[in-house]
C-alpha cells in the first residue's frame, strides 16, 4: 500500500474513532470531511446548541510528539476560516467551538489511546 493511502487510512480510522467516542459522548456528528477551496474540518458535532468544529489527529506512536501537537497556528487559521464559511452556508449563528481529538492506534488499528481537548483553540 502507497504511503498516502496508508496516511488516508490511518487519518480515517482516526476519524471512525473519534465519531464513536463524541456520540458516546452525547454529540450528534452533523458532517464529516467538510470541504471547501480554504481547506476541511474533520468532523462537525453538536452538542445541546453548540456547533463544535473538531479536528482530528491519528498516529501509531509518540514518537515524534503528541498528535495533538501538529495543530499548528496556520491549522487553526484554516479551519476557523472554513468553520465561519460553513456556518454561513448553512445559516447558523448558534455557539461555537473548537476542539481537537487526539488518537493513537496501533499496527492492527485498535485504540491505544483517545484525548478529547475541549475548546482546544
Amino acid at each position: 500500500m502507497a504511503k498516502v493511502d496508508r496516511r488516508k487510512s490511518l487519518g480515517r480510522r482516526g476519524e471512525d474513532l473519534a465519531c464513536e467516542y463524541l456520540e458516546r459522548n452525547g454529540f450528534t456528528i452533523v458532517e464529516r470531511n467538510y470541504r471547501t477551496q480554504r481547506g476541511e474540518i474533520d468532523i462537525i458535532a453538536r452538542r445541546e446548541n453548540c456547533e463544535v468544529f473538531v479536528e482530528v489527529k491519528t498516529r501509531r506512536t509518540g514518537d515524534y510528539g503528541e498528535p495533538e501537537e501538529a495543530v499548528t497556528g496556520t491549522k487553526v487559521r484554516r479551519i476557523r476560516a472554513v468553520a465561519s464559511e460553513y456556518l454561513g452556508e448553512k445559516g447558523l449563528g448558534t455557539d461555537v467551538r473548537f476542539d481537537v481529538i487526539s488518537v493513537l492506534i496501533d499496527c492492527d488499528g485498535n485504540l491505544k489511546d483517545l484525548r478529547h481537548i475541549p475548546e482546544a483553540f
